[in-house]
């Protein structure tokens, strides 16, 4: 996992307990690359899970896994387990009150201290209480990525002798660091490759000629691979073309021979509508970039109770040349519900009194005169139920010609109706 000259260095910065952990961290990041991090930072849990460091050089490589990923959240946090399983298992109560600090919040001053400082400003008669681990740990099991099961039946190719005479590392003594320095590692040991059981894989056996077949006397050379026909069970239908299209045209607009593509394939397949894949999240995006295309989804979804949250979402879209141009199409083809009528204009309406920029509003009102216009006379709505209204809105911006042409057929109607 690591070469010989960076497992070197990554011991040399794990014996520095003279200097503040930020000091240590900085000369972490700068032998070692962003890329390079997690790779290291296993090498410091294979370390710190054989017992092969000393009390200093555990506290120093704890710190430096928290700080590889401390702007990341706890579920996120790939180093989460062995802090866990450590402050469950650790004897040492100086350690267990180091790592509990990374699982809630560690305080400020402690980038700036040592791990001297830290272990004289420690009271080790003072036992830490432990909070509930099992809380911590549903936490990172949700937000972390699972493992395939097979990688995890593996075990490390390299196992220490964990026996009396082989346990190099004295817990204290002056000689501690001393001997801790003289650590013959191999570079192999520390490795992520893993030894999985292996499968019987057995060569089936030839099955036995029948009467109408040729009996070989020598069996010829059979293939090694597999001839794969890569064409079977692929979707080649027209819906799978519809479906590819309405992706694409969701992101930008299509040229009309796709768009006749998709109209082609809703009129020959009325339930191709559902599997399509559109949903009203992708509709704003879908107006926007191919109207056409929306207003043909629409109408074929008329029947369907899936439409009301399309409405829902093409009412509450930012209005735009499109959206009314998708509304409009709708109410002269098909019957909406007046409630959604109603609520679009009050959303044009509203739309054109927040904006800043004048020129867009002076464009978007005019835009908003036609609309109301056409619905009008149409009779798609009724003028008298949002009378009050329409009638403040052309009021409002009379300046503006076509609101002012509104307003006069506003009051035609009403000495008609008069």
């Amino acid at each position: 996992m690591l070469s010989p000259q960076e497992l070197d260095t990554l011991l040399n910065l794990l014996k520095e307990s003279g200097k503040p952990f930020e000091s240590i961290a900085q000369s972490f990041y700068k032998n070692f690359p962003k890329s390079e991090q997690f790779k290291v930072g296993c090498v410091i849990c294979m370390l710190l899970q054989d017992q092969l460091l000393t009390q200093t050089q555990r506290l120093v490589g704890f710190y430096l896994l928290y700080d590889i990923y401390r702007n990341e959240t706890l579920p996120t946090t790939p180093f989460v387990p062995i802090v866990l399983e450590t402050v469950e298992q650790t004897s040492d109560v100086v350690e267990r009150k180091f790592l509990l600090q990374f699982l809630t919040s560690p305080p400020k001053e402690l980038p700036k201290q040592s791990v001297k400082d830290f272990l004289t400003g420690c009271d080790p008669s003072e036992f830490p209480t432990i909070p509930d681990l099992d809380a911590f740990r549903r936490m990172h099991q949700e937000g972390a990525p699972q493992v395939i099961a097979g990688l995890a039946l593996g075990i490390r190719p390299c196992v220490r002798d964990r026996s009396d005479e082989s346990y190099w590392v004295p817990t204290t003594g002056d000689d501690a660091e001393e001997i801790a320095s003289g650590l013959d590692l191999n570079s192999e040991e520390l490795t992520l490759l893993s030894l999985e059981p292996t499968w019987s894989r057995p060569v089936p056996p030839l099955l036995e000629t029948t009467v109408d077949e040729v009996f070989w006397l020598s069996v010829p050379h059979l293939l090694c691979e597999p001839m794969w026909d890569y064409t079977m069970c692929a979707d080649t239908s027209l819906g799978s073309e519809v479906r590819e299209l309405i992706v694409k045209a969701v992101k930008a607009p299509l040229p009309s021979s796709q768009q006749q593509v998709i109209f082609s394939g809703l009129e020959q397949d009325a339930k191709l509508v559902y599997h399509c894949g559109l949903t009203p999240r992708k509709l704003p995006d879908l107006v926007e970039n191919n109207p056409a295309i929306a207003i043909e989804v629409l109408l074929k979804l008329m029947s369907s109770s899936q439409i009301t949250g399309y409405f829902t979402v093409l009412v509450n879209m930012e209005m735009s040349l499109h959206s009314m141009e998708v509304v409009n199409r709708l109410t002269t083809a098909v019957d909406l519900p007046t409630e959604f009528v109603h609520l679009y204009i009050s959303n044009c309406i509203s739309s054109c009194e927040n904006i800043k920029d004048k020129y867009m509003q002076n464009r978007l009102v005019r835009l908003v005169c036609v609309f109301l216009q056409s619905l009008i006379r149409n009779k798609i709505i009724n003028v008298q139920d949002l009378f009050i209204e329409v009638q403040a809105f052309c009021i409002e911006f009379s300046r503006i010609r076509e609101a002012a042409s509104l307003f006069r057929l506003l009051k035609t109607l009403e000495n008609q109706q008069g």
